[in-house]
């Protein structure tokens, strides 16, 4: 399990981290999301020991990160700029990788040679960056890591060695209770592999639920109300209404049975719940409307 209580990290006076706070249960995997500057990276920077906190703690499987080398040697980290050596070649790394992590697999390395099909005396620094990203996924799981943590994982990844990869981090994290904390902007992505999330901004960590827990306490209706009733009436709480033609789309911040219930009362002639994306839920969740693309005339 990973904890984070309270953790302030501060630059020059700005505050990257301002008491974010989250938990990553053990064998999950955990969505991070947010918009740029939300402080995403400065704590991944900071689970991977790359940075130690001002203030408040970091801790995995109950053990603090910073200066931990027998911890460390159980995390893999493939953050969006991944480092390696600048003359090595992919056998070079996997080497290093080797000294570093006890149960890193050369079994399992030369079976994902297949997988990813790229001559390992190749210099890694002449690959392509999509083909580069392949030989950190390459390293990383041949670590056999107890928790993954990504920044930005696929970027850069066509759409077939993304879907390659995600089998290979499910089957991990199905097989061996890997647990897999990944930061990235493409929510439509995070949908289908993420059963926890968290949303940050500001260096705070805003909320964080399962993701059937965040569709479920938020919903879209879809509603056509009868003649003569063209506004959305004011008690209803609703977070956000928009209009197309006689179709009114409402969002409101409960369950879909109690917010039906709740319109279900004005005699609608048509209402329809649908299930809000994670994109939708990211979106209201940081402001409504005041958060949503914005039409600017020229």
């Amino acid at each position: 399990m990973i904890e984070v209580r309270d953790v302030i990290k501060k630059f020059d006076g700005f505050a990257a981290l301002d008491t974010a706070t989250l938990t990553v249960p053990k064998g999950s995997v955990y969505g991070l999301v947010g918009p740029n500057g939300a402080g995403k990276s400065t704590l991944i920077r900071h689970l991977t020991g790359i940075y130690r906190q001002d203030a408040g703690s970091l801790e995995i499987d109950g053990q603090s990160v910073w200066e931990n080398a027998e911890l460390k040697a159980r995390i893999a980290a493939i953050p969006d700029d991944w480092y390696f050596f600048l003359q090595a070649t992919i056998r070079d790394m996997m080497r290093f990788y080797k000294g570093f992590y006890p149960n890193f697999s050369t079994e399992r390395y030369e079976k994902l040679k297949e997988v990813f099909a790229i001559d390992e005396k190749r210099q890694i620094r002449r690959l392509s960056k999509g083909m580069q990203k392949q030989v950190a996924f390459w390293l990383a799981l041949s670590a056999m890591p107890d928790y993954l943590i990504l920044d930005e994982p696929v970027d850069g990844l066509d759409p077939v060695m993304r879907r390659q990869v995600w089998s290979l981090m499910m089957g991990d994290v199905s097989e061996r209770g890997t647990t897999v904390l990944v930061s990235s902007h493409n929510l439509r992505e995070l949908e289908d592999v993420c059963d926890h999330v968290g949303i940050m901004d500001h260096g705070k960590v805003l909320l964080e639920r399962s993701l059937v827990q965040l569709q479920d306490n938020m919903v879209k209706l879809q509603v056509v109300f009868k003649d003569g009733m063209n506004e959305v009436p004011a008690d209803l709480p609703v977070l956000h209404a928009s209009k197309l033609g006689r179709i009114h789309t409402l969002i409101m911040r409960m369950n879909a049975e109690e917010a039906t219930a709740r319109v279900a009362a004005y005699d609608p002639m048509l209402i329809d719940a649908v299930p809000l994306t994670l994109e939708e839920i990211f979106i209201y969740e940081l402001g409504g409307a005041d958060y949503a693309v914005k039409d600017i005339v020229l």
